[in-house]
């Protein structure tokens, strides 16, 4: 899953694709590179940040999927928004998935407008409090039940909307209300969520934990955003949320065909 930012003030790579035409020159690179799923975003979630209005949302999102829906039909979209009307337009203009951090939580309406389309899918994040304050001292007492717990939930309330259980993802929200522990104790235990049953996204690129295991700007964060899909590969999550296109599948070409060997291979004995 390749990230667009249609935003000002992203953490990585904000004012960058602003306009249409830069927004779909990125993301058919993003294709040609080899991401099967773009996810366009219009409002900058990183700590601290503030809301954007729906009307300006939706001036960014709309025509750039619009575009890319022509040049790139057999692609997937994603739209990373938490507004029931920015979602209602983007699925009415074939957008696929719905990624909403707030896990359906911050617009009442928006369960029923993913509902009323059958085909499309949503991703539940996890995130503790709002972007404005998420990093201020998040607690738990136990990052991983608690989390495990949350989804419980919103998967219920999902399928008690009408959505499908086959049309949920879930992501656990590296970054998003979590310190430097709970984000490597979440890495470590992917496998967990499993017990769901639904598949399982990623998103650790350029995160600020990164930095914090070794500090590093966030343009120069391609190696430790390896590292952290490394362990969701190994741990059989189904996306990876990237930056970095080229960079992450040529890494994970590479990493599964060693493993892959290494699960066919015969030890030598002795």
């Amino acid at each position: 899953m390749g990230v667009l930012n249609l935003t000002e003030d992203s953490f990585s790579d904000g004012a960058l694709y602003m306009e249409t035409h830069q927004g779909v020159k990125h993301a058919c690179a993003m294709i040609e590179q080899g991401a099967s799923i773009i996810d366009i975003g219009a409002e900058s979630t990183r700590p601290g940040s503030k809301p954007v209005p729906k009307e300006i949302e939706m001036q960014r999102v709309i025509p750039v999927l619009t575009e890319l829906k022509q040049v790139s039909p057999s692609t997937l979209y994603s739209i990373d928004t938490r507004k029931a009307s920015v979602a209602k337009a983007a699925l009415e203009r074939g957008a696929d998935i719905i990624n909403d951090i707030s896990a359906l939580r911050d617009d009442a309406e928006m369960s029923s407008i993913i509902a009323s389309f059958p085909q499309a899918r949503v991703i539940l994040m996890h995130m503790q409090g709002q972007p404005q304050n998420m990093q201020n001292n998040p607690t738990y007492e136990d990052v991983l039940r608690d989390i495990y717990a949350f989804f419980s939930e919103r998967i219920d309330f999902c399928l008690k909307k009408g959505i499908k259980i086959s049309n949920i993802m879930l992501d656990p929200g590296i970054g998003f209300g979590k310190n430097l522990q709970h984000n490597l104790k979440l890495l470590a235990n992917l496998n967990v969520f499993h017990k769901l049953g639904l598949p399982i996204v990623l998103g650790a690129s350029r995160k600020s934990f990164i930095d914090a295991v070794s500090p590093t700007p966030v343009e120069q964060r391609l190696a430790g955003s390896l590292a952290a899909a490394a362990w969701g590969t190994m741990q059989n999550v189904a996306v990876i949320r990237c930056h970095d296109v080229w960079a992450h599948v040529n890494f994970l070409r590479v990493f599964q065909a060693i493993d892959c060997e290494r699960n066919n291979g015969t030890a030598l004995e002795g």
